[in-house]
Formats: C-alpha cells, sequence, structure tokens
C-alpha cells in the first residue's frame, strides 16, 4: 500500500514548512502536505502534465490518492507495478512476476481487474508464454492512456489538487517578495 487510509505525508524538508489542513466542512478526503523548498514547485509541475506527475513520487502518492476516492487505483497500481516488472532480470524472478500481475488485475474477473479491451487482455496472457519484460506494454500503454486522459484531469480539478496548487503557488510567491 502507498498511502495510509487518513492521507498522507509527502517528501517533506524539515525546514521552510507550511501545511494543508482539511476544513471539517469539507467532504473530499485530503491530502496533507507539507511544503518544502523544491515541493512548491513541484505540485505546480503536476499539472503540466502526466508525465510530470508521474516522474515525482509526491505525485504518484497525491494521484494515489484521488485514484482511491475514485474506486480506481487499480490502474495506478498496474502501472506500477508494470514499471516494477520492466527492472527484473531473473528469467525465474520474470515468469513469476508476470503471473502475479497477470493474475490480480489483467485475467477476467481478476481481484483488481483493469480496464482493458478483450484483444488487449488476450495478447497479455498470450505474452505470459514467453514472459520478456515487455509482455505487459501493450496493456499498460492502453492503462496510462485511460488515467491520463480521464483519471489525470479529474485529479488537476480535484478540491485536494487545487488546494495544494493554490498553497504552492501563494508559497512561490511569497518567496519571491521576500528575496
Amino acid at each position: 500500500m502507498l498511502v495510509p487510509s487518513f492521507g498522507f505525508l509527502l517528501n517533506a524538508a524539515v525546514s521552510h514548512m507550511k501545511c494543508s489542513r482539511p476544513s471539517p466542512l469539507d467532504t473530499e478526503p485530503h491530502i496533507l502536505f507539507i511544503f518544502s523548498r523544491n515541493s512548491s514547485q513541484e505540485v505546480l509541475e503536476w499539472r503540466e502534465s502526466f508525465d510530470q506527475l508521474l516522474k515525482s513520487k509526491s505525485g504518484v502518492n497525491a494521484f494515489h490518492t484521488f485514484l482511491k476516492t475514485e474506486f480506481s487505483e487499480e490502474n495506478l497500481d498496474f502501472w506500477l507495478a508494470c514499471e516494477d516488472f520492466k527492472k527484473t532480470r531473473s528469467k525465474t524472478k520474470l515468469a513469476s512476476k508476470a503471473n502475479r500481475i497477470f493474475e490480480e488485475f489483467v485475467q477476467n474477473e481478476a481481484p483488481r481487474e483493469v480496464n482493458i479491451d478483450h484483444e488487449t487482455r488476450e495478447i497479455t496472457r498470450k505474452n505470459l508464454s514467453g514472459a520478456t519484460s515487455a509482455c505487459f506494454n501493450e496493456a499498460q500503454a492502453k492503462t496510462r492512456t485511460l488515467m491520463e486522459k480521464d483519471s489525470y484531469p479529474r485529479f488537476l480539478k480535484s478540491a485536494s489538487y487545487q488546494d495544494m496548487s493554490r498553497q504552492a503557488a501563494s508559497r512561490g510567491t511569497s518567496k519571491l517578495s521576500h528575496t
């Protein structure tokens, strides 16, 4: 599990901290974010592209928390599992990891089944027979596209991200006025 259910604490430097706290009147789960010197800029960069978000460990954690509110975190978890899978060098481990990922995310009625078409599911199933680091590429790409076109825009419009973005922007502005 990437984050505790109460929210999470992102990469934070002890100095120059500012905290974002939820209002008791808010209904959307909030993300506790402690701003460090570099994190304010990072939060603002997440809206530039989905790639920027995925490059940031904090961004991935914030996006994961958001996806949990939409009951669709399996998409990101699958994408992350594929990224980890690609780093596997042992043929034996590659085959066992491939089977675990397929059983958890890809096969019909999988416990955390991702939303991919039948053809992609079948191609992925066939790829398991000779598992290589590329056997999930097509399914991973489709899942990534789905997140980028569907979940990512909603994340950027969410109250949690809007709050983080406002605070990051005001932190950047106040830093400029102090220099």
